[in-house]
């Protein structure tokens, strides 16, 4: 079911979303994301994804690791967070999640009708664009929303020039 965003109407304005998985390229879509919100008037979401079946041990040691990936999640988010504020000036929402990164970014998707348009960037690994590339890739028509993929050529620099 394809939900309507509602960016476009009064009171609401047009979100970029970014999702911060570790890898190099993601803070490259975070900056072209940040960009392109602050450019727009609009706004800047970053999704931190814990993956699920991460904590399967006994219980005692599944929790401890739970939280730890929590605190690694929290870490990662305020550095991205205040990376986004010190260069491009705007603030960004933080939301993480647990689960299947497919499954959390299309329930993020339909519950905040305001992100208009999911930023990735491709990685330079031989064996591929990165994980996340790979997987929205095949699936990119299931998507509510247009996918932007930045090439993993650009820099900073070319991404503030084209924003």
């Amino acid at each position: 079911m394809v939900s309507t965003r509602l960016s476009r109407q009064e009171g609401h304005r047009r979100k970029f979303m970014a999702v911060i998985d570790g890898t190099p390229e993601c803070y490259r879509a975070v900056h072209y994301a940040g960009r392109r919100a602050k450019n727009s008037n609009g706004g800047l979401v970053l999704l931190y994804i814990i993956p699920d079946g991460e904590f399967q041990q006994w219980l005692g040691v599944g929790e401890i690791m739970r939280a730890e990936a929590r605190d690694e999640a929290e870490t990662s988010m305020a550095r991205a967070a205040q990376t986004v504020r010190e260069t491009i000036g705007i603030e960004p929402e933080i939301v993480i999640r647990e689960g299947s990164a497919a499954a959390q970014i299309h329930s993020l998707i339909e519950e905040d009708r305001d992100i208009a348009i999911l930023v990735l960037a491709a990685g330079s690994a031989k064996d591929g664009p990165g994980p996340l590339v790979s997987m929205i890739a095949g699936r990119a028509a299931a998507f509510p929303i247009p996918v932007t993929v930045l090439p993993d050529t650009l820099t900073n620099e070319e991404i503030d020039a084209l924003c």
